[in-house]
């Protein structure tokens, strides 16, 4: 049998907020079993290009960075908010280790095209370095994972972090049973996005295509969804997201959405 893994990905509304954030750092370092956190920190690289004057764009969830947008989000993502992070695991006795994907050449990226719309120094995720993550937590690291990768020719790339927690769990899907756990804000996958008790306990694909088509399911919800499910398909034990505040109940799966390719009748 395999050994256990979480990858948990770590929203920027908690991150804005030291303590909610703290709390959860806590709750992460208390994990027995192996584990990586993934993380991102827009709201706070929005905040500091707003004090440059520097306009940000967003589609779809998604930040369109242009040359001066990525020197922010790398300063923030791998600067700022990772070695922060990190700082705070290693006060709850967590050996924690900050990354983002180029050390290492953890994870080579290529800039997305431009066909549709032109997302600038933005990357989609080509392949993981599974060797180097497998070093780090042989040797007892606990690797915390910033947003931002390279393209092998010296170019950063901005990475939208669901999909970097969702590279990484594919990627150790052949050594570890693993569990990826998206948190943030909210209780899980909601019908009614100001209503906790629309909870959506259970989501399959068929599911999660009409929730999208009646427009109960938008926005950066589906960018997320399309991550996760591509987990499951790719390998993953499970996925589950819900509210981080939760997280010791989260990853065992009693709170939250829980996501199964199996498809489940609508109650």
């Amino acid at each position: 049998m395999k050994e256990s893994i979480y990858i948990i990905k770590i929203g920027g509304n908690i991150i804005d907020d030291d303590g909610l954030l703290q709390d959860f750092l806590k709750k992460f370092a208390a994990i027995t079993d192996k584990k990586i956190l993934v993380h991102g920190g827009g709201k706070l690289a929005t905040r500091l290009a707003a004090q440059l004057n520097i306009p940000q764009q967003m589609v779809e969830g998604r930040r369109i960075t242009d040359a001066e947008t990525l020197k922010i989000v790398t300063m923030v993502y791998a600067g700022l908010v990772n070695k922060s992070v990190v700082a705070a695991l290693q006060s709850f006795q967590c050996n924690a280790i900050g990354v983002s994907g180029t050390d290492g050449d953890l994870i080579r990226s290529v800039k997305r095209g431009t066909e549709k719309l032109d997302f600038g120094f933005v990357g989609d995720v080509q392949k993981v370095n599974s060797r180097f993550l497998l070093t780090m937590i042989n040797n007892g690291f606990t690797p915390v994972v910033a947003p931002i990768t390279h393209d092998g020719q010296g170019v950063l790339l901005n990475t939208n972090a669901d999909t970097i927690a969702q590279a990484i769990a594919t990627s150790l899907t052949d050594h570890f049973d693993v569990n990826l756990v998206y948190s943030f804000e909210k209780k899980g996958v909601l019908l009614d996005v100001d209503n906790d008790e629309s909870l959506i306990p259970v989501l399959d694909p068929v599911l999660y295509d009409k929730y999208r088509k009646d427009g109960k399911i938008f926005a950066g919800m589906i960018p997320k969804l399309d991550n996760a499910f591509s987990a499951i398909a790719a390998g993953v034990k499970k996925v589950i997201i819900g509210k981080a505040e939760e997280l010791e109940v989260l990853v065992s799966g009693k709170t939250g959405t829980i996501l199964t390719n199996e498809e489940h009748a609508i109650n």
